[in-house]
């Protein structure tokens, strides 16, 4: 990786993170626990939210920023009740999508790290 790549860059661009969070929601849209935490009817919003957050987050453009403004993660997860079940039903679908990247091990490791880092942040219950 030279200075000038980014993580984003580094494991595919956009396309692997149109791959990894579609993988994730396909998870997400048979799973019991985790669904009724989608109002959307549809997930494709909540799909594209969250493919922008990690695109911009690992060095890729900053449409998120500029379409939503701050993260802010607490705060937007606030309204919905995320004990251990749901972080772990979470990164379940996470972790199976991770893989289907077939990543570098080096890579895999930093994406992952990350993911569960994040997952853990958000418990409010």
């Amino acid at each position: 990786m030279t200075s000038e790549e980014s993580f984003y860059d580094l494991i595919g661009g956009e396309e692997a993170f149109k791959r990894l969070i579609h993988r994730f929601y396909q998870g997400v849209a048979e799973d019991p626990l985790l669904r009724p935490l989608y109002p959307e009817e549809d997930l494709t919003g909540a799909e594209d939210r969250l493919r922008l957050f990690l695109i911009q987050y690992w060095g890729g453009p900053t449409t998120y920023s500029q379409e939503r403004g701050h993260p802010r993660l607490r705060m937007r997860h606030a309204p919905f009740v995320i004990g251990e079940p749901e972080r772990d039903a979470w990164l379940k679908h996470m972790g199976d999508a991770v893989e289907s990247l077939e990543l570098p091990q080096e890579q895999h490791e930093k994406l992952w790290k990350y993911l569960v880092y994040a997952a853990h942040s958000l418990i409010n219950a």
